[in-house]
C-alpha cells in the first residue's frame, strides 16, 4: 500500500541545509548513522496548567470535584486513543468516580469538558532538545516517530519552531499500527534508507518507545525522570537529560 503525507513525510529540510550537514558528517565517528526522536515528553512538554484545567472541567459540568490530574492519568489504560479522546478520558473518569463513590457523575461529560480545554500548541521545547537535534544532525538523518496524528503533532512542531528539523516524520496515529508495534519505526527507517542496527531511538516511554524501538531492531535511549527504574525493560542507554545524548552518539556508555 502506498504512503500518503499523513503517514510518512520525507525530506522536510532544504537541499542547502542537507548539503551543509553532509559536509560535516564525515568529520565525526559515531556508533549510529541516524537518530529518531519521540515528541511528547521527549522533545516537548505541555505548558498548560493541568490543575486549573481539571478544576475548570468540573466547573463546566457543575459537579463537585474529586480526584486530581495525577490520579486521572493513573486511571487511564493503554495508549491514548486519538480517534476517541473523549471515550479514552471518559474511561479514566469512570474509574476515578468509582474510587471516590461518585458514580452519579457523567464521566463522558467530564471528559468532553476537559478535552475542550486542551490547546495543542501550548507546548515548549524540553531542556536540551535543540542541542540534541543539532548534534543528531551531525551524525546523519534525523527523524520523528510519534504516536500522535499529523494534524495535532504538526501544529506542535510549528509552534515549537522545529518543523524543518527532520528528514522524516512518521505520525503513527494515521497508520494501521502505533508504537510499540514495529511499523512506525520500519517506515521511518525505510524512508531514510538506514538499517535498524545503525539507528538510535530517543524517547521517554519504556512501554512504547523502548519496547517498540528494540522490537524493531533499533537501540533505545530512554529519557528517564527522577531516577526511575527501567526494570523489567533494558534500554541500551538511560539519559537523565537530553544534554547527555552527545555522549551516547560519541560512543560513551
Amino acid at each position: 500500500m502506498g504512503l500518503s503525507l499523513a503517514h510518512v513525510v520525507v525530506g522536510t529540510r532544504s537541499r542547502w541545509h542537507t548539503a551543509f550537514i553532509c559536509s560535516h558528517r564525515c568529520l565525526l565517528v559515531a556508533g549510529f548513522d541516524a537518530v529518531l526522536f519521540d515528541l511528547d515528553g521527549t522533545l516537548c512538554e505541555r505548558t498548560q496548567d493541568t490543575e486549573r484545567m481539571y478544576a475548570t472541567a468540573f466547573e463546566q459540568v457543575e459537579v463537585e470535584p474529586f480526584g486530581d490530574p495525577e490520579s486521572l492519568w493513573a486511571s487511564l489504560e493503554g495508549p491514548p486513543d486519538h480517534d476517541d479522546w473523549i471515550g479514552y478520558l471518559g474511561a479514566g473518569f469512570a474509574r476515578l468516580a468509582a474510587q471516590h463513590d461518585r458514580t452519579e457523575v457523567d464521566p463522558l461529560a467530564l471528559a468532553a469538558a476537559l478535552e475542550s480545554l486542551v490547546e495543542e500548541t501550548a507546548v515548549a521545547v524540553c531542556p536540551g532538545a535543540m542541542a540534541a537535534l543539532d548534534y543528531a544532525d551531525s551524525v546523519g538523518p534525523v527523524g520523528l516517530v510519534t504516536n500522535g496524528p499529523e494534524t495535532d503533532q504538526q501544529a506542535k512542531l510549528e509552534a515549537l519552531g522545529i518543523a524543518d528539523r527532520f528528514d522524516t516524520l512518521v505520525f503513527a496515529a494515521d497508520l494501521t499500527r502505533k508504537k510499540p508495534h514495529t511499523l512506525p519505526f520500519e517506515q521511518a527507517l525505510t524512508s531514510i534508507d538506514i538499517p535498524p542496527s545503525r539507528a538510535l531511538y530517543v524517547g521517554n516511554s519504556l512501554k512504547y518507545d523502548v519496547a517498540g524501538a528494540q522490537t524493531a531492531g533499533l537501540s533505545a535511549a530512554w529519557l528517564c525522570h527522577d531516577g526511575d527504574d527501567p526494570d523489567p525493560y533494558t534500554p541500551e542507554y538511560s539519559l537523565e537529560a537530553l544534554t547527555e545524548l552527545p555522549g551516547v552518539l560519541e560512543g560513551d556508555r
